[in-house]
């Protein structure tokens, strides 16, 4: 016996710690540990041994006796560990010679809550699955011998589970268990040991029980169920704003977030920060400005239609910040490219067109939308160009983004304009 329960110590130490560690980990997870997590299991039942058996001896195909009593401690709703103690007799069949056996067990097991794993409360709260596996020790005497015959274990098992209430449940098991270092045959024979290798033996048990839950919260942990959800909902959100954080509204490979220019104009070389490169500082990208001086007259219209349609095709904004009028810094280049157009081409009108987000109220926002597109007239007046050539509209609120998002909101605060 000695030689059993030393190994069976060293087990019991190892697997709490083990145990342990990983509800550390778990814990450090979980959003919640409103749980109780001590329970006391109460099962009876029936058992049936397979071999060893001596000749001229047979076993009961549903033979009664086998009662287990166990405390088990979840380390979080997944995961937890069960000390267990069990009393079984084996009675002989009708035509078997007779004997009858017991044996006294104890175990420790790891348990899994199979239905949380599965996530069973998707669709019930009260069936529940619980799986479980571990090594014990047994101690076995019978009326065919003097003395007792002790051994070790492996067991693994399933537990059903239907819930009562918060402090009680109902459950039935399967376990199977495989024995080693046996001396006698179930019967109390003398086995051959020469004829066995590895698990000399086997039984099966089949119980109805109760679990009997411990604590001060209203939930145990075979039953309990964090607000995951909430936290995924969060995460998605999380990732929709940064999917809107990654968006590269004007295409020039800088995310808008990180982007100081956001309305620079497509495929015209930007510097890290976004901003279109324009090193004599005149307002035209030094890409954009060499392009036209190198064409003659006509290649010079064919530039002006093509940059008059970039413009009608909502490249050239100016931008504001939340609830303000006037244009906010980034916006400068915008209507500098805009004036050195109109300067260029003085036949061109345009309309100077005011957007809003949606956040407040709807003709507050039509208001602030005309306010916009009047102030950016003022400036596009006062760096020189003929009011009469700017048509002044308030379009309202722009519906075409996440309204939820601060930074796609941000797109649609803007004054944009149609050459005519």
């Amino acid at each position: 016996m000695k030689k059993l329960v030393l190994p069976f110590l060293l087990l019991l130490l190892s697997s709490t710690t083990a145990f342990a560690q990983e509800d550390d980990q778990d814990d450090k997870m979980t959003l919640s540990t409103d749980f109780n997590k001590w329970s006391i299991d109460v099962n009876g039942g029936l058992n049936k041994t397979g071999n060893p058996m001596a000749k001229g001896y047979y076993i009961k195909a549903t033979n009664f006796f086998h009662a287990n009593l166990g405390f088990r401690y979840m380390f979080n709703p997944k995961f937890g560990l069960k000390f267990q103690g069990g009393y079984d007799v084996f009675n002989s069949a009708d035509g078997s010679l007779p004997f009858e056996t017991k044996l006294i067990t104890i175990n420790i097991q790891g348990y899994a809550n199979l239905g949380r794993i599965m996530e069973f409360e998707t669709w019930t709260q009260r069936i529940n699955l619980l799986g479980h596996t571990g090594f014990g020790v047994g101690e076995m005497t019978g009326t065919n011998f003097i003395g007792k015959d002790h051994i070790g274990n492996f067991l693994m098992g399933l537990t059903a589970q239907y819930r009562i209430s918060d402090r009680i449940s109902l459950n039935g098991d399967i376990t199977m268990i495989n024995s080693f270092h046996h001396h006698k045959t179930w019967d109390g024979s003398m086995y051959d040991k020469d004829a066995s290798s590895g698990f000399d033996s086997s039984y099966y048990t089949a119980t109805l029980g109760l679990s009997i839950y411990l604590g001060k919260h209203q939930q145990h942990a075979d039953w309990f169920v964090d607000e995951e959800n909430d936290e995924l909902e969060d995460l998605q959100s999380r990732l929709e704003e940064l999917e809107t954080m990654m968006n590269d509204s004007d295409k020039d490979g800088v995310p808008d977030y990180l982007d100081a220019e956001p309305n620079t104009i497509t495929g015209v070389a930007v510097d890290s920060k976004g901003r279109t490169i324009d090193k004599n500082e005149n307002g035209v990208p030094d890409e954009l400005e060499s392009y036209i001086e190198n064409k003659n007259n006509e290649v010079k219209q064919s530039v002006n239609a093509d940059i008059a349609e970039l413009i009608n095709s909502g490249y050239v904004n100016v931008y504001f910040d939340f609830n303000k009028d006037q244009p906010n810094a980034q916006s400068v280049n915008g209507i500098n490219f805009l004036v050195k157009h109109l300067k260029e081409n003085p036949s061109v009108k345009a309309d100077v067109i005011g957007y809003a987000d949606e956040i407040g109220d709807s003709n507050y926002n039509k208001d602030l939308s005309r306010r916009r597109s009047e102030n950016v007239r003022k400036i596009l007046m006062d760096a020189g160009i003929d009011g009469s050539r700017l048509n002044i509209v308030g379009n309202g609120e722009d519906t075409s983004v996440n309204k939820s998002s601060p930074y796609a909101r941000q797109i649609v605060r803007r004054v944009t304009f149609i050459l005519k």
